[in-house]
Order: C-alpha cells, then sequence, then structure tokens
C-alpha cells in the first residue's frame, strides 16, 4: 500500500490529510491492506508467513469495529456500509 493511497483514505473519511487517528480511516487501512493480502494469496497459496500477517490485521480490524460499535453505533453502520464489510 502506498503512502498516496493512505493520504486518499485518510482524506476520504477524516477530512484531513494527516489525521489517522479517527477510528474510520483506520479500519479503512486495514481493510485495503486486507484486499490487497487477499488478491496476494489468489497466486502465492503456500505463503503462511503472510497468512499469519493477514490473521493479525483481520483481528485488529475487528477489535476497532467492536470499539466503534460500542461509542458511536451510527458511525459504525455508517463505515460498514462504506467498506462493505459483512458482519
Amino acid at each position: 500500500m502506498t503512502q498516496k493511497q493512505i493520504v486518499d483514505l485518510t482524506k476520504k473519511y477524516s477530512g484531513s490529510d494527516t489525521n489517522t487517528e479517527k477510528e474510520e480511516v483506520q479500519i479503512a487501512i486495514f481493510t485495503e491492506r486486507i484486499k490487497n493480502l487477499t488478491k496476494h494469496f489468489e497466486t502465492h497459496k503456500k505463503d503462511h508467513h503472510s497468512k499469519q500477517g493477514l490473521y493479525k490485521l483481520i483481528g485488529k480490524r475487528r477489535s476497532l469495529l467492536n470499539y466503534l460499535r460500542d461509542r458511536d453505533i451510527e458511525r459504525y453502520r455508517t463505515v460498514l456500509k462504506e467498506l462493505g464489510i459483512k458482519r
């Protein structure tokens, strides 16, 4: 994932170039990295070390989603809808 992609996601979900602290931004970045790793596994089926990293990313995203759900259910629903995350 390039720095430009991160800046684009940050602008989209926080309105600022540099504010990556918002939960929505972090969830969007994790989702993009998860999508990239999933594509990687289509050609590299036996890359088990990267698969462990994928599972850790999914866990981190899940933790952030749970936090957001407990704090603000409307923001949580908006993030799920915009990113296409199934719950």
